[in-house]
């Protein structure tokens, strides 16, 4: 018994030291890559970038607690997030075919009087000209772009399993662009977000250049269609 509780011992403390080296070890590595984004951030250049992604996805909150050390808060932290997503899936969004692309558009972009009624496949733009989505949807669609006007997550992910898309942009509040790109990542599908001016649930905007500069990104059509108005940022 003595020699069994010796062993107890000396094993529940080998267990306690590779326990402390572990979380002393997540510390220092989630402490260096803060130190690595907010680096990224004030020189406006994205540093390892694939060891960045990695680290935000494997210790997210750990990151953001030690962020706030340094002064920067999570709308900061979640905007480099989906820069940096976008940076690295630029050349493989760019090589597929726009046929094979999908664009989610939020709800919250049309107007608060918009007679659009919701269908299997999300909103049906009516082109009635209360708001700039029934334009956009005609540029995009006559890109070969799949494009849908959705309520939420769950219409998106079906969608996806109906059209089969290779690569998808997302377009809608800050949280809801990074939850959409985690959810593309665990479907193993490209995504690109591209965030609204300003959250809400009705009449939000979006900088729509940001949307054609993604949108032709392997294409010979030109960023912004002329005639177009795009609001200013």
């Amino acid at each position: 018994m003595l020699i069994d509780s010796q062993v107890w011992t000396q094993f529940m403390i080998m267990v306690g030291e590779i326990t402390f080296f572990l979380i002393l070890g997540m510390i220092l590595s989630a402490a260096l890559l803060a130190i690595v984004v907010v680096y990224s951030i004030e020189k406006g250049q994205f540093y390892f970038p694939r060891l960045l992604k990695s680290g935000l996805v494997l210790m997210e909150g750990l990151i953001k607690a030690i962020c706030k050390l340094f002064r920067l808060d999570d709308k900061e932290l979640t905007t480099f997030f989906i820069k940096l997503h976008n940076t690295m899936n630029l050349r493989a969004f760019t090589a597929v075919p726009v046929d094979r692309r999908s664009i989610f558009l939020p709800q919250c972009l049309r107007s608060a009087r918009c007679p659009a009624h919701l269908s299997p496949e999300g909103l049906k733009c009516k082109r009635c000209g209360l708001c700039q989505i029934g334009g956009v949807i005609d540029i995009l669609e006559g890109m070969g772009y799949g494009v849908y006007i959705v309520p939420g997550s769950s219409f998106i992910k079906r969608l996806i399993k109906k059209d089969n898309p290779e690569a998808i942009v997302g377009v809608g509040c800050l949280m809801e662009v990074k939850e959409g790109i985690e959810m593309a990542d665990r479907m193993g599908l490209l995504a690109m977000g591209v965030v609204t001016l300003k959250d809400g649930c009705v009449e939000t905007l979006v900088n729509w250049n940001d949307v054609f500069d993604i949108a032709a990104l392997g294409t010979n059509r030109p960023l912004v269609p002329e005639n177009f108005e795009v609001p200013s940022v």
